[in-house]
């Protein structure tokens, strides 16, 4: 693969191939072009001898160049699978909405006439597979589809898919061993990027359930995918080991998903296990997945893995994660600012101080994007900027902002839009008239939902967001602790986005979220100037995304 510097024309890459063959003659040796890539980003596909690579390092604009590698599907092997009758029921899984999002499955080849996926599921004529290793394997049809089946069952099974109404396709990269190639994949990835441009349609999703030694071609492809906001989600991998040495699950531009059982804990598979570390986004279920299974057209199949876990985000359940800022320094007017991937939708904004001296924190754009800031404020030692960074595609978000009342009344902020529900509340001093009285802004729960409330001399920001399902509400709680915390968590089937204090007398230090919990701390000085760190209150915005069918009907 001959990666050539991302602004070289297509013309030239086309050049640049061209003139590798020649230069390679020249020298006697015989070259092939396999692919030029079009869409993707520059660079071509080419079978040559070892002895041309530094002749091909010295072209004009070549960037880089990586030997083609294999990837592997990322689930437990075809012979420890269970198979169950097809009496599974679909009450016990959840059902969100997808109807709006387009999913791309890079995988093996699947059995489209299962009656968990029958008319679900489009196979595209996409195919670019290497030949199996063994001069005796047996190609059999159950086997070739058994991965692709499960994980299309997995997303949009009729009966035990996570998105019954998503519009999934295929594209068969894997061998019947569950095999492929790095440079299968990028051609893939081309191929959804053509159709993308040629016929546009709603929010995009590419699932690659996948996992192969750390490629930056493979990494530089799913980066140019996420500019065009694609939506790319990939298996953590099946090794125990470290995502960042692998790929596409080390791309910072990919959501990450490691696997976890009934129990919330790391899936382990004999000697080996869900992968771990900073490249991992988000744990999903991945251990004894129930899904269609290629046997039979009415067979189900237990499966586990990464790629399992994957699937659950890709069929579109509500998945958000908290990105802090680096600490702003000490200087008097210092900023932090945390930003969110280009798939993702910023749901809300907070800040921390360790000292809780702070001039709160809002959201504003920069470059086109959304981000959040978080201000300094006169003695502080500085602060941390904490975004809620969620999946939300579709997603139509605003920030409506009310000045400073200026009286003894609190500053009020609204979601005025119909539709739009509250999916956080910030607010901000523009001033140094900073008082030990500060307060984060808080909420109205119970008269309110989509009312944020804060200090009458600080401008109060609603984060305001419109997709078809979603739904938010509030929950709180007052009680301190002696950690000098206080908690709030959302209930199972709800995702955190927001995260806010409760008015008390005390200095907040800050609310942030860690994992679908709420965490306040503040600082208490009011007795006789001793600090005691004692939180006054939490109070967590907690939404999820649920069927069209199940919710009450919106206004268009």
């Amino acid at each position: 693969m001959v990666v050539l510097k991302e602004e070289t024309p297509l013309l030239q890459t086309e050049h640049t191939a061209r003139l590798l063959q020649s230069r390679a003659a020249n020298r006697g040796y015989i070259t092939k072009i396999l692919h030029i890539f079009h869409d993707l980003f520059p660079g071509f596909l080419v079978k040559m001898s070892g002895d041309l690579l530094d002749l091909a390092l010295r072209l004009p604009h070549v960037d880089y160049i990586e030997e083609d590698s294999f990837v592997f599907a990322q689930s437990i092997p075809w012979n420890l699978l269970r198979i169950n009758p097809a009496r599974y029921r679909a009450g016990n899984q959840l059902s969100p909405n997808g109807s709006l999002v387009e999913v791309y499955l890079l995988d093996t080849s699947i059995q489209s006439g299962h009656r968990e996926i029958e008319g679900r599921v489009t196979v595209t004529d996409f195919e670019n597979v290497p030949e199996e290793d063994g001069t005796r394997f047996h190609r059999q049809a159950s086997k070739c589809d058994s991965h692709g089946t499960h994980l299309a069952g997995v997303v949009s099974g009729r009966d035990a898919g996570v998105a019954k109404d998503v519009s999934l396709r295929s594209l068969r990269v894997l061998n019947c061993q569950g095999k492929g190639t790095v440079s299968s994949i990028l051609i893939g990835l081309e191929f959804i990027r053509k159709s993308q441009l040629t016929q546009p349609s709603g929010p995009l999703v590419v699932l690659l359930p996948l996992v192969g030694g750390h490629s930056r071609a493979l990494n530089a492809a799913c980066r140019h995918l996420a500019r065009a906001r694609v939506v790319l989600v990939a298996a953590a991998g099946n090794f125990r080991d470290d995502a960042c040495l692998y790929s596409p699950a080390s791309a910072p531009e990919v959501i990450t998903v490691g696997a976890t059982n009934a129990e919330d804990q790391p899936v382990t598979m004999g000697s080996l296990g869900t992968n771990f570390g900073r490249c991992v986004d988000f744990f999903a279920p991945g251990d004894d997945i129930i899904g269609a299974s290629s046997d039979c057209s009415t067979c189900f199949a237990s499966q586990s893995g990464t790629s399992q876990a994957a699937a659950h985000v890709a069929g579109g359940q509500l998945l958000c994660r908290t990105v802090w800022s680096a600490h702003s320094g000490p200087r008097r007017m210092a900023t932090a600012m945390a930003r969110c991937a280009p798939e993702e939708e910023l749901l809300s904004c907070s800040s921390f101080s360790r000292t809780g001296k702070r001039r709160g924190e809002h959201i504003e754009t920069r470059g086109g994007r959304r981000v959040c800031l978080a201000h300094n404020a006169f003695g502080g030692e500085g602060v941390f900027a904490i975004a809620r960074c969620c999946v939300l595609p579709q997603a139509n978000c605003s920030v409506h902002t009310a000045p400073p009342a200026d009286t003894r009344v609190e500053t009020h902020a609204y979601c005025h839009q119909q539709g739009h529900v509250l999916t956080g509340c910030s607010s901000h001093w523009e001033t140094e008239d900073f008082a030990t009285t500060h307060r984060q802004s808080v909420l109205r729960p119970h008269s309110q939902p989509r009312k944020c409330v804060g200090h009458p001399k600080a401008s109060v920001h609603a984060s305001c967001c419109h997709t078809p399902g979603l739904e938010c509400r509030v929950r709180e709680n007052g009680i301190s602790s002696l950690a000098g915390k206080v908690v709030v968590t959302c209930e199972e089937g709800w995702t955190l986005t927001g995260c806010s204090a409760l008015p008390g007398a005390s200095r907040v230090l800050g609310a942030y979220a860690v994992d679908n919990t709420c965490v306040v701390r503040s600082q208490d000085t009011s007795a006789g100037g001793r600090t005691n760190q004692v939180a006054t209150g939490a109070l967590a915005i907690c939404c999820r995304s649920r069927p069209l069918e199940q919710g009450s009907l919106e206004l268009q």
